[in-house]
Parts: C-alpha cells; structure tokens; sequence
C-alpha cells in the first residue's frame, strides 16, 4: 500500500493512507501507479486525479498542474489548486471551466509583464548610457 499526500502551495490539501493504485495526466497522457512501481517524477496536467483505497473505494479529485513524485510507498502530489467531493461530472466541467481558463489568463498576465520588463531594461539601458 502507499501514502498519498497532497500539497497546495500553503496548505496539505489530503493525507491519505492505504491508497492501493492511482491514475493521473500528464502531457503524454494518463499513467497508473502501483505500490510496487519504480520511483518515478511526473509532471502533472489540470484533469481529473484518481485514487483508490482498500476500505473507501475509487476517489477522484480535480487537480491543477504540479508535479507527482513516488518515492518507495510514498507518493507526495503538489498542484496549484485541487477540489474534491463532487461527482466525476462535475470534477470535469470544474476542470475545463477553472483550470484550464485560469492557464490562459496567466499567459496573458506574463505576456504584459514581459513587455513591462523589456520596457525596463531597456530604459535602464538608455539611461546608463547618459
């Protein structure tokens, strides 16, 4: 069996153990883990994170992109974001609507603050040539 820990950026979001198997996404696409897997790093992708345990059955949670490392029966997950206790339909919809909406505004917001960065140095520039 493994533990299953899962971070957000201020908080432990779930601990979990017992977790028999567990399937996440990545950008190659879905991949299970099992207790006996080799240690592995993956990069995980917004969808929908699943987890199942001996005495509570399959769990899904909707996950933001982070990162999934196992170490021996010790599996830590960090995301940005993760909800939980809604049906495997809802999971999805929050997925595409939150997640994946959020990634585009963030481009945005970095593509404004690279123009403001450039405009910086390239005034400093200017400036320290006087």
């Amino acid at each position: 069996m493994m533990d299953l820990k899962i971070l957000l950026p201020f908080r432990i979001f779930a601990e979990i153990k017992n977790v028999s198997r567990i399937v996440f996404d990545t950008s190659e696409g879905s991949y299970g883990l099992l207790p006996q897997r080799l240690d592995c790093v993956a990069a995980l992708v917004p969808g929908i994170f699943t987890y199942e345990t001996e005495p509570g059955g399959i769990h899904y949670l909707a996950v933001d992109q982070g990162v999934l490392v196992k170490a021996n029966t010790q599996v830590l997950v960090s995301v940005r974001n993760a909800i939980g206790g809604a049906d495997l339909g809802k999971l999805h919809e929050l997925v595409e609507r939150e997640f994946i909406d959020l990634d585009e505004s963030e481009k945005n917001v970095r593509f404004v603050m690279a123009k403001m960065e450039s405009g910086f140095i390239y005034n400093f520039e200017k400036f320290r040539k006087e």
